[in-house]
C-alpha cells in the first residue's frame, strides 16, 4: 500500500478513536442528559452508534486534513517550506517609485 494512503489511514484511525473517546466521556458525564434521553428507548444503542460514526467521521477529517497541512517533508527530499530568498532588499518589501503624470 502507498506510504501516503497508509499515511491518511492512520490519521484516520486516530481521529476516530479520539471520537469514541470524546462520546464516551460525553455519555459518562451524561451532558445536557444525553444518556438519559439516548437510553430512555429501545434504540438507544443504535442513537449511540451513529453518534460515535459520525463524530468518528469529523474527527477523522480534521485530523487528516491538520496531519496534511503539517507535513513538512517532501519526497524529492526538498522542504516543503518556503524560504525568503535574498534578493533585492535583503529578503524585505521594497516599494517601488512610480511616476505620476502632472495636469
Amino acid at each position: 500500500m502507498p506510504h501516503l494512503v497508509r499515511f491518511l489511514m492512520r490519521h484516520a484511525a486516530i481521529g476516530f478513536g479520539i471520537a469514541v473517546v470524546f462520546v464516551a466521556v460525553l455519555l459518562a458525564l451524561d451532558a445536557q442528559g444525553l444518556r438519559t434521553l439516548m437510553f430512555r428507548g429501545p434504540d438507544g444503542w443504535l442513537a449511540a452508534g451513529v453518534l460515535a460514526f459520525a463524530m468518528g467521521l469529523t474527527f477523522g477529517s480534521v485530523q487528516m486534513g491538520v496531519a496534511v497541512m503539517l507535513l513538512t517533508t517532501r519526497e524529492d527530499g526538498g522542504s516543503g517550506r518556503r524560504y525568503r530568498t535574498r534578493g533585492q532588499g535583503g529578503g524585505r518589501l521594497v516599494p517601488a517609485p512610480v511616476r505620476l503624470p502632472r495636469r
